[in-house]
């Protein structure tokens, strides 16, 4: 197992918030991202009563230099840890991804038979402007630019550059999530951003229609970008996923 080295960058850390026994929601970031890009969503769901944990995967908030260095099995260890901390507080759990998290979210639903539901938002089963890197070696790290978020007053912790290690990584887990859709049973409700420049909308109707679960919908936010937990619509986000989850309750 890869020891920890480095120190979490300050605001980049692991949240938990305990609210209902019988609740809990499960906050997952996106690559490059943090807890942080969570913190206010998770407050407005823990508002709602709900438990709530957002882990911070590994490689994430701390140094590139350790990014380039884990796998997306070490991110999917991480989902999977966090999710039998949360059973243990909770005698139901959801999980809402972002992004990376979103795709971490199916690729667990597909393996676990016991998850109440997952809530995806701007899943990223396509991010077309890491394709080309895929068999590339070079350049070891790459410039990124500012953080997808129409809320220009909004400051997310992500790294200025990536190792294109890790975008390997992340394109690997992209495949192998898209083939165990098919696999996802569970309950889900896909979020997506009318306008989103990193992973294009229709890449959830994609997930919406391959997902073998017979209860799913899908919701569209038209007035955020890709970071949408922290853009204008957070508060619609937290409704139509309690909305989601309490009408589960009922079913």
């Amino acid at each position: 197992m890869l020891v920890n080295q480095f120190n979490v960058m300050q605001g980049a850390e692991e949240f938990f918030t305990k609210g209902s026994k019988e609740i809990g929601i499960l906050l997952c970031h996106g690559f490059n991202g943090t807890p942080q890009s969570m913190k206010r969503l998770g407050e407005l769901f823990s508002k709602k009563g709900y438990t709530v944990l957002a882990p911070r995967l590994r490689g994430h908030g701390t140094h590139i230099d350790e990014f380039k260095t884990v796998s997306y099995h070490d991110w999917i260890s991480d989902l999977i840890d966090a999710y039998n901390k949360m059973k243990q507080e909770c005698h139901t759990v959801y999980i809402l991804g972002q992004s990376m998290g979103g795709t971490l979210a199916l690729n667990l639903a597909s393996k676990l038979d016991d998850l109440a539901g997952i809530i995806t938002l701007n899943a990223a089963i396509e991010v077309p402007c890491y394709e080309q890197y895929k068999t590339m070696m070079s350049p070891f790290t790459l410039k990124e630019g500012k953080p997808d978020i129409k809320d220009e007053s909004v400051f997310e912790i992500t790294y200025e550059e990536v190792p294109i290690q890790a975008i390997h990584q992340l394109l690997k887990l992209i495949d192998v999530t898209k083939k165990e859709l098919g696999n996802v049973q569970c309950p889900a409700l896909f979020i997506k951003s009318s306008i989103d420049h990193v992973v294009p909308p229709h890449s959830t109707d994609f997930i919406y229609k391959k997902v073998g679960s017979t209860i799913k919908e899908v919701a569209t936010l038209y007035n955020s970008y890709h970071v949408a937990s922290m853009d204008f619509d957070k508060e619609e986000i937290a409704t139509v996923s309690s909305q989601f989850i309490n009408q589960r309750l009922k079913d």
